[in-house]
């Protein structure tokens, strides 16, 4: 098996675990609060509003729709058919079903892109092409928020879905080499013992 094969296999079975966990997955995290994500892309964007922003693995829309209603022009993206679906369904907006390692998006579209829990999943071999994509998918100056899972760079399968789980360095290496400046990071939940803060979020601009 080659190594593009190998990627569409990880792929692939990435999102056949989602496909099946798709309602599941809904019900768990429609009560999530990531309104300190949101904000954090939001109050550095410079464009005037309402902003362009693409929701890069918008899963089943609740972000999405949240963008919607704050009188943004929001597009999802998602390489699942059920979040697709889902998300569509929930915000009334345009939603592309696109892997992430079959990006195609148009030249400097968006404002800001909001990528939250969705970049993990792209392998570390892929992550600085996709970056690049999402570089280019961005006007000048856009902003692009991402938040994953905190680790030690390891890499591998995780309850049925391959991950990639960086520490602040190591994402700020790959950032930078993407083109980017890093504005701010943060880790959550807020308030809790670093031990008790699974996630690393981070925003960075376009240069």
């Amino acid at each position: 098996m080659s190594a593009d094969d190998d990627l569409a296999w990880i792929s692939a079975q990435t999102l056949a675990d989602y496909q099946q966990s798709a309602e599941a997955f809904r019900i768990g995290t429609r009560d999530h609060d990531v309104r300190q994500n949101i904000a954090a892309l939001l109050r550095h964007i410079h464009a005037p509003a309402p902003y362009a922003i693409l929701d890069f693995g918008c899963g089943p829309g609740r972000d999405l729709r949240t963008f919607a209603e704050l009188g943004h022009q929001p597009v999802g993206l998602d390489g699942c058919p059920g979040f697709v679906e889902m998300a569509r369904a929930e915000s009334g907006c345009e939603v592309w079903r696109q892997d992430f390692l079959q990006l195609d998006l148009p030249a400097a579209r968006f404002d800001g892109i909001f990528a939250n829990a969705a970049l993990f999943h792209v392998p570390r071999s892929e992550l600085p092409r996709v970056l690049g994509q999402l570089h280019a998918t961005l006007k000048d100056d856009g902003v692009l928020f991402s938040s994953n899972p905190r680790g030690d760079n390891r890499e591998g399968w995780h309850n049925g879905r391959y991950g990639c789980f960086h520490d602040l360095d190591a994402w700020r290496n790959y950032l930078h080499a993407a083109g980017f400046v890093e504005l701010e990071h943060y880790y959550r939940p807020s308030g809790l013992p670093r031990e008790q803060q699974p996630w690393l979020a981070t925003v960075w601009r376009k240069v």
